[in-house]
């Protein structure tokens, strides 16, 4: 065991000591992990280690079992600290001795760039209308849900409409992509595939080749010589998505990066990752279910609340022709603890069917179940339920489902939970051919919602004759009667008498 005050192995000895000698004036401690020059001139640099945080990219001046940053424990590892540009660090000298910075007006009158298609309708729809030129877009998703299958579709597609598209793996060998793309019915597109991890080779050979869209899987295999650390560390995905990014800018090449997500679902590696690249999407579904979502997290060229549906087959993926019949299951007017919500996920209504169960009175801690929503906005609905509508659900067990894997992201989808909910607990049926969407106070008023015209639409349009909404809805769309709900009791009183 280190006593106190002894640094670390590999650590730069000197870092925070006073100088020899009676030198007046305070401590010539180190605040930069570039180093301090020494009485000689010479810079400490090259040796100069700091621990950083594996999960949100914290720098610590020691090692400790916890990170300040984020919480997590044992996620610090020992690093060389380099220059902050990656491969560009070298040329940034160069350019400062040149002409200065050039500046641009706001107004331009040059047209802005077109978009590429990727010829996929539902991957264009979530990057706002195509793949933007001179962009990055990082891509995240948990293993084996389809990223890799979906961007070699996209990427042959694009070549195949006279893009010239390069796809590199980090991750595969270029026989499993062969073989991949031959199930997938087209090895006849003129991709150009390359197998590499080094960054310094594969600038040089995009520079060379001079593509229109880039795709890199993964961000996390690639490393950069100019940082001593292993691949997937916090400092080698910092450097090389800015690389790449810097690539995108100044080529006007599409680069779109595959990115590895951690237990909860995050994508791995530092949050500047994030904030570095100018889209960030994730790939979601459940494996037992052969359709998948790709979610807008953040997109500079377009909306950031759009989805896209996909369906899993033999042949690759393909874009729902139907999404909200897929989140749908079969009708059973008779059971208990089911309803059908009414969503928008950005510009498109969906249908979502959410199961409840009450169980018996349990013998100490009741348990919570939920999958498809929020733990928290569960135990706030039941409390209102318990409170303003006189339902026992204290002692209770409760489980809530949304079927299909769906997550419901909005407020909107509170009374039908609610109506869920109450249908299990009472053990009747919510009412025959019905939707519900609505926002559920603490006081027990359901509240307007935004976009109520296209849920009512898409739900007549399936098939759907009633619909309970907020105080406010059109009372009929398409032949379909709804009714107003000012307050969530009103509307157990129907399930009810139901």
């Amino acid at each position: 065991m280190r006593g106190h005050g002894t640094p670390a192995p590999g650590r730069l000895r000197g870092c925070g000591r006073r100088p020899l000698g009676n030198i007046a004036g305070p401590d010539p401690i180190c605040h930069y992990p570039g180093g301090f020059s020494d009485s000689s001139g010479d810079t400490m640099a090259k040796g100069t280690t700091a621990f950083v945080c594996q999960t949100c990219g914290t720098s610590h001046g020691k090692w400790s079992g916890k990170c300040d940053g984020c919480g997590a424990w044992n996620t610090l590892v020992e690093e060389a600290a380099g220059p902050p540009g990656g491969l560009a660090a070298s040329a940034a000298p160069e350019r400062r001795r040149g002409a200065g910075l050039a500046f641009s007006a706001l107004h331009s009158d040059e047209p802005p760039p077109d978009r590429m298609s990727t010829g996929v309708n539902e991957l264009d729809r979530v990057f706002g209308g195509g793949l933007a030129r001179s962009s990055a877009v990082l891509i995240g998703g948990d293993p084996g849900i389809g990223k890799s299958t979906l961007l070699l579709q996209a990427a042959a597609t694009m070549a195949s409409a006279g893009a010239k598209a390069i796809y590199i793996t980090g991750e595969e060998a270029i026989s499993q992509i062969q073989a991949r793309a031959h199930r997938l019915g087209v090895a006849t597109s003129p991709v150009q595939l390359a197998a590499e991890t080094d960054l310094r080779t594969i600038l040089k050979a995009l520079k060379a080749a001079a593509p229109d869209v880039v795709v890199i899987d993964s961000v996390q295999t690639l490393w950069s010589d100019s940082l001593d650390a292993s691949p997937g560390s916090v400092g080698q995905v910092r450097a090389c998505a800015m690389e790449l990014t810097r690539f995108a800018k100044q080529t006007g090449a599409s680069v779109i990066l595959v990115g590895h997500v951690t237990k909860d679902g995050q994508i791995a590696g530092p949050r500047v990752l994030e904030h570095v690249v100018d889209a960030v999407f994730y790939f979601e579904g459940e494996r037992g279910h052969q359709f998948r979502l790709l979610r807008s997290v953040k997109n500079r060229f377009g909306p950031t609340d759009e989805i896209g549906v996909f369906e899993m087959s033999e042949r690759g993926l393909a874009g729902a022709v139907d999404p909200s019949a897929l989140f749908l299951g079969a009708r059973e007017d008779d059971a208990s603890g089911r309803s059908v919500f009414a969503s928008m996920e950005g510009s498109r209504p969906m249908l979502a069917e959410v199961q409840a169960l009450a169980g018996p009175e349990a013998m100490g801690s009741p348990r919570r179940s939920i999958v498809g929503w929020d733990s928290a906005r569960l135990s706030m609905l039941l409390a209102v339920l318990e409170t303003r509508c006189g339902l026992a659900v204290g002692a209770r067990d409760i489980y809530l489902s949304v079927t299909g894997g769906y997550r419901i992201n909005e407020p909107a989808g509170d009374l039908a939970c609610a109506a869920a909910l109450a249908s299990a607990m009472v053990g009747k049926p919510t009412p025959e051919g019905a939707v519900f969407f609505g926002e559920v106070a603490l006081s027990g008023a359901v509240r307007p919602v935004g976009r109520m015209d296209p849920r009512l639409r898409e739900a007549a349009r399936l098939g759907f004759t009633k619909a309970f909404a907020p105080t406010g809805a059109p009372e009929r769309v398409d032949g379909m009667t709804v009714t107003g709900v000012s307050k969530l009791v009103d509307l157990i009183d129907v399930i009810a008498g139901e």
